[in-house]
């Protein structure tokens, strides 16, 4: 018995002869548009010839039970079963992310006034980013396919990631970043590779002269452009790692944030998978997304009730959030009213209290992607969007030592002191 999780009706094309070796892509059986159901072959595409839609992974997943999930390693590679990666993945030189931990939060919910919180604290992976995950799907794919460059259009983490994993593997790497990212996650690409490109502009410049080297050069992969469909479903891996860790079943509600949108679509995409599979118990959830209000053009058209996103020029302190034209956005606004969620953004200074409050609650310190989740999170309460009564988690995507200006301003020493106690007394602490 064989579970088929893809909406495509069409017959998947040959895949030539000199394509990827069998087995290459484990369960997964073709490429299939998002816009038309069109399906084509398992190899570097990214764009329906059909329709131009984006392509995404379609499977025929084998029976998977908890039970062989529980018994792999402690990362993301004991669900292969459900990801585009062969069945030896664990052979391959990679940085083995993933199975990051799940708190409860009881002192940060006590403060938001949720009964049941947690936090999916991705800090922990390799390059102290959720990005690791994607990347390691990414390199997979670009392996397999005889890729001689691993590349990518950042801002910031992803960078780290892919510098990182290329390092691991063997691999040449090029990155390319804004020129006014963060110089923490400067350096924390530069360590990994010579190779650190800085672009004069924002992310979507960089994004779009990856598009253009990708179409001139040979043997480059960029994981989030030319092999996107593979990368992308590394996501899915914190919508299973979050089932597993509460006893296999689904929450009630879970806050994402959202820069390109494809982190919620595949978190989404995880859950449906686990409920096809008989691996959760159906069950209504719902997904909330997060922005920051210098670059919110998502949470701007789930407001104004449309399906048309404008792009922006990204102004916040949230770089890591700064896309203007996010290439899932649209899929965020379906999921988010399918779900009977929403998306909404936040102040820079929102940020920044999340942040703080964080630290100051679970010792969780978060770089300024997690600071805009927890201020949505608790203006979705404070306006009465998210129930509080219902089971809530909130994913932290990375560590705050990668963007230490945002707070530098707002914390430091309490007081400055003679080294005698009269003077340790007179501060009244």
């Amino acid at each position: 018995m064989s579970a088929v999780v893809t909406e495509a009706d069409c017959p998947v094309e040959e895949t030539p002869a000199s394509g990827p070796r069998e087995g290459a892509f484990g369960n997964a059986v073709g490429l299939a548009c998002r816009e038309c159901g069109h399906q084509v072959a398992l190899g570097p595409f990214y764009a329906c010839p059909e329709c131009f839609g984006p392509l995404e992974v379609a499977y025929e997943f084998p029976e998977v039970t908890r039970e062989q999930i529980e018994a792999g390693p402690r990362n993301i590679w004991r669900y292969k079963a459900l990801l585009p990666v062969p069945t030896d993945i664990e052979a391959s030189p990679n940085t083995e992310p993933g199975f990051t931990r799940l708190l409860r939060a009881d002192n940060l919910g006590r403060e938001l006034g949720i009964e049941t919180l947690w936090v999916k604290d991705d800090s922990t992976n390799p390059t102290n980013s959720f990005k690791d995950r994607v990347v390691a799907c990414a390199l997979s794919a670009a392996r397999e396919l005889g890729s001689k460059v691993f590349a990518c259009p950042s801002t910031g983490n992803l960078a780290n990631a892919v510098a990182a994993a290329g390092a691991r593997a063997g691999i040449k790497t090029v990155v390319f970043i804004p020129s006014n990212l963060e110089q923490p996650k400067q350096v924390n690409s530069a360590i990994f590779t010579e190779n650190l490109v800085a672009v004069d502009g924002n992310y979507d410049d960089v994004n779009k002269l990856a598009s253009e080297i990708a179409g001139e050069e040979d043997g480059w992969a960029f994981v989030n452009v030319n092999v996107r469909p593979y990368y992308a479903e590394g996501s899915k891996t914190l919508g299973y790692e979050i089932a597993e860790q509460l006893g296999w079943r689904l929450p009630d509600q879970i806050v994402i944030p959202v820069a390109s949108g494809s982190q919620l679509t595949k978190v989404d995409k995880a859950f449906q998978e686990l409920i096809k599979l008989g691996l959760v118990e159906e069950k209504p959830y719902r997904i909330f997304g997060a922005q920051a209000e210098g670059c919110g053009p998502v949470a701007t058209a789930f407001k104004a009730g449309t399906d048309a996103i404008r792009p922006v020029k990204p102004d916040t302190i949230a770089k890591s959030l700064a896309i203007g034209n996010p290439a899932d956005g649209i899929y965020v606004l379906d999921i988010a009213r399918r779900t009977g969620g929403a998306v909404e953004e936040v102040t820079d200074e929102e940020i920044r209290a999340g942040i703080v409050l964080l630290a100051r609650t679970e010792g969780i310190f978060t770089e300024t992607a997690g600071g805009t989740t927890l201020a949505v999170t608790k203006k979705l309460v404070e306006t009465g969007v998210l129930d509080p009564t219902q089971e809530t988690v909130v994913i932290n995507t990375g560590h705050g030592l990668k963007t230490l200006d945002a707070v530098s301003g707002q914390v430091g020493a309490a007081a400055t002191i003679a080294p005698t106690y009269s003077a340790f007394k007179a501060t009244g602490l």
